[in-house]
């Protein structure tokens, strides 16, 4: 794979204050990207910034801090637009993170538009976050969850996917990537199949933004979501992206403060988009930081740092592959660069206590994807995920005191 001109990855850990700090002595390994990724410079300059010299509620004051703040909250805004190519401003929304925007379609669309008997289709390797928000819904409505299965690879099956879309089926709701896994999912398929019996699809990509180009209108789905934090920016800030025609046609999610257009005791009218979706003050700092984060990734390349975490999952697969004991959990053809595995019969989170006295942190447990686990027949699995400011050396730290796990458990 081509990186063109240089890649200087000392030079971007450098812009990442983090990743200086040692632990137990010993030089931090950050290997746990897939649950929250670390910030650079950048985007600590702008939050301080912001407390420090802005710091105003955005909308309704006339004067020059609220006029600046609101300024840089909307700049954002269609910066993030532009970052996964949404057709307007008006379909970016903002929530705290991918789940709520997963509660919000859930809600918004589903109380609205599905009734009992109606059949949402996932797949066997979803986040919690896209499985029990359609778990209250059936308990509210009387709706029902079908499951797409996934190979032992990992994959989905294609073909059992388009047979469970039957006329039943008004929703389609699939992760772009697994973060259990690391499979990348075909969604632009996913969505052409289920757009041809005119059913709306929903996309989590809360593991794909950071790691790969996204352009909504070129895969043509009708909600998209991710969250900050896994995009290098502040904790606390999410995004839902939806088609404007339904936006439109959706009720509020929650009430109260810029959602409102009037209200008398008899009567509440509603905002335009996407102000009808965002009660109350939002997180403006953290809307301004993930537009200072979106800044720093596209400075690099999205093109560029798929290619280099690509370099790093084959020569972190190579080296994981070596160590006597240890199998992969998700081999899917399609991936992204995240290595969950057993080994032998030590516990993941023993193998995770284990690596944090050698430095290195990793996430150990179910991933908050336990039908996962269930379908590989494991407890738990050790999560290594990697990120663009990682090494091989860090990878060649990890499979060393792997090593020694054996030797502990042996």
């Amino acid at each position: 794979m081509d990186l063109g001109t240089p890649w200087d990855v000392e030079k971007i850990r450098a812009d990442f204050p983090i990743l200086k700090e040692q632990v137990y002595g010993k030089p931090l390994v950050y290997l746990d990207n897939a649950a929250t990724t670390q910030k650079p410079q950048a985007v600590i300059d702008t939050l301080t910034h912001y407390y420090a010299a802005e710091n105003a509620n955005i909308h309704r004051g006339i004067f020059c801090l609220s006029e600046q703040a609101t300024k840089r909250f909307k700049s954002a805004r269609h910066k993030i637009q532009e970052f996964i190519g949404a057709g307007s401003d008006k379909e970016i929304i903002f929530v705290r993170g991918a789940t709520e925007a997963i509660n919000l379609v859930a809600q918004c669309y589903g109380r609205a538009f599905l009734k009992k008997g109606d059949e949402v289709l996932i797949t066997h390797m979803e986040h919690h976050s896209n499985i029990v928000p359609w778990q209250i819904l059936a308990g509210e409505i009387g709706i029902k969850l079908k499951v797409a299965p996934i190979n032992d690879r990992g994959e989905l099956i294609l073909e059992e996917f388009k047979a469970l879309l039957t006329s039943k089926v008004k929703f389609v709701s699939v992760v772009h990537v697994s973060n259990a896994l690391g499979t990348i999912n075909p969604v632009k398929e996913v969505v052409r199949l289920a757009h041809e019996k005119n059913i709306p699809v929903l996309i989590d990509g809360a593991q794909a933004v950071a790691h790969t180009s996204v352009s909504v209108r070129e895969l043509d789905c009708d909600f998209y979501v991710f969250s900050g934090h896994k995009l290098f920016g502040p904790t606390g800030i999410g995004v839902l992206y939806g088609k404007r025609e339904l936006l439109e046609k959706m009720p509020p999610y929650q009430g109260g403060g810029d959602m409102i257009r009037s209200v008398t005791f008899e009567k509440t009218t509603y905002n335009e988009l996407p102000y009808k979706f965002e009660a109350g003050t939002p997180h403006i700092a953290g809307v301004i930081g993930l537009g200072a984060a979106i800044d720093y990734v596209q400075s690099i390349g999205l093109s560029r740092i798929e290619a280099y975490e690509q370099q790093l999952l084959q020569y972190g697969t190579q080296k994981l592959q070596e160590i006597p004991g240890l199998r992969i959990i998700g081999i899917a053809r399609q991936k992204s660069a995240i290595l969950s595995f057993v080994l032998g019969e030590a516990h993941a989170h023993d193998i995770g206590t284990i690596l944090d006295r050698q430095g290195i942190a990793i996430r150990a447990g179910h991933h908050c994807a336990m039908p996962v686990m269930r379908r590989f027949n494991v407890p738990a699995t050790t999560r290594a995920s990697l990120a663009f400011y990682n090494t091989r050396q860090e990878i060649d730290r990890l499979a060393e005191a792997l090593r020694e796990v054996t030797e502990v458990f042996r």
